[in-house]
């Protein structure tokens, strides 16, 4: 089978290939990778081609409908991870996040249409259920987004029912909770914990800190993706949940501990506009229909993310500089 993997060169996209090409998922014989390589992008993420499995990159933009349109050919699944994530720069400019998040996937949808790609996965966000602040979000809730990056992930999503419902392409949407791993860029959370720790400069942290988030390994969503291209149903969306639900300050204060540093080492500052309080995602769907549920929990993690992190430093040092 070959894959088109759109946002190979980033987090979730590069944690995706390298779980292909180590064998944890065996599904594909070739995957073509395209990637724009914006500031949250490396080709040097990408793994190389070996005997198992072919990779063949190319750089370009997914609302380029010329360069989509040569890249799809023979393809039997797309896989779309391209996508602006961070919510702090959505506040700064919304154009960007529509953009590559909705024209982008709007792109994508129509060529693989016109080209009758036989599958097409929509790599969404918790963040489009907006807060949960009692219980657990569904997969037939009501989308109510708050930040412009979840309104525009939100909005490809309904486009993706839309070609679903009405051209009947097979389009299935996963939903998952925050990341973590290695190659996640250093302005996100976790990342930005780590090496401000390891530059002993403090860490800021928004508000009072008391933010819950539900945290899975990268690695652990790519297998449940897989699951969805494997045993998924077209149409669907399914939420993947993680195994580890903890507010920032508490996720801090885990790093301070495992390195030995004090509190102090954290800086309240003004909270973010818009911050939603609470995310919990239901993963039921996803256990009974196809059979991922994730085990990893972020509290045995932390000495890998550390080791990762710490082996690594030209690597962020050169996102940071």
């Amino acid at each position: 089978m070959k894959a088109l993997v759109t946002g190979g060169a980033g987090f979730i996209g590069s944690n995706f290939l390298n779980a292909c090409q180590s064998g944890a998922i065996d599904l594909f014989s070739e995957i073509v990778v395209l990637d724009k390589l914006t500031y949250a992008g490396d080709e040097e993420n990408i793994p190389p081609s070996s005997s198992r499995l072919t990779i063949k990159f190319e750089r370009g933009d997914i609302c380029n409908e010329k360069q989509v349109e040569a890249v799809v050919q023979g393809v039997d699944v797309v896989i779309n991870f391209a996508a602006e994530s961070h919510v702090d720069r959505s506040i700064q400019s919304t154009r960007p996040f529509v953009d590559s998040n909705i024209l982008g996937t709007s792109v994508l949808l129509d060529i693989s249409l016109k080209q009758k790609i036989p599958q097409f996965v929509q790599i969404s966000t918790d963040e489009v259920y907006g807060a949960k602040i009692r219980g657990e979000s569904v997969e037939s809730d009501f989308l109510a987004p708050n930040s412009s990056y979840a309104a525009s992930k939100a909005s490809a999503d309904l486009l993706c029912r839309a070609a679903f419902e009405t051209h009947k392409l097979d389009v299935r949407i996963t939903r998952c909770c925050n990341n973590y791993g290695p190659y996640q860029h250093p302005e996100k959370l976790i990342p930005k914990i780590i090496t401000n720790l390891l530059l002993d400069k403090k860490i800021p942290l928004y508000g009072d800190g008391l933010q819950t988030r539900e945290w899975i390994h990268a690695h652990e969503h790519s297998l449940a993706i897989a699951q969805v291209i494997s045993k998924g149903k077209a149409g669907e969306i399914y939420n993947i949940a993680g195994s580890s639900r903890i507010t920032n300050l508490e996720l801090v204060r885990l790093f301070l501990r495992e390195l030995n540093k004090d509190e102090n080492m954290i800086e309240f500052v003004e909270d973010r506009k818009g911050h939603d309080r609470r995310y919990a995602l239901n993963g039921e769907k996803a256990r009974t229909e196809i059979g991922f549920e994730s085990t990893r929990k972020i509290q045995e993690e932390l000495p890998d993310l550390l080791q990762w992190y710490s082996q690594n430093a030209n690597w962020w040092k050169s996102k940071i500089s």
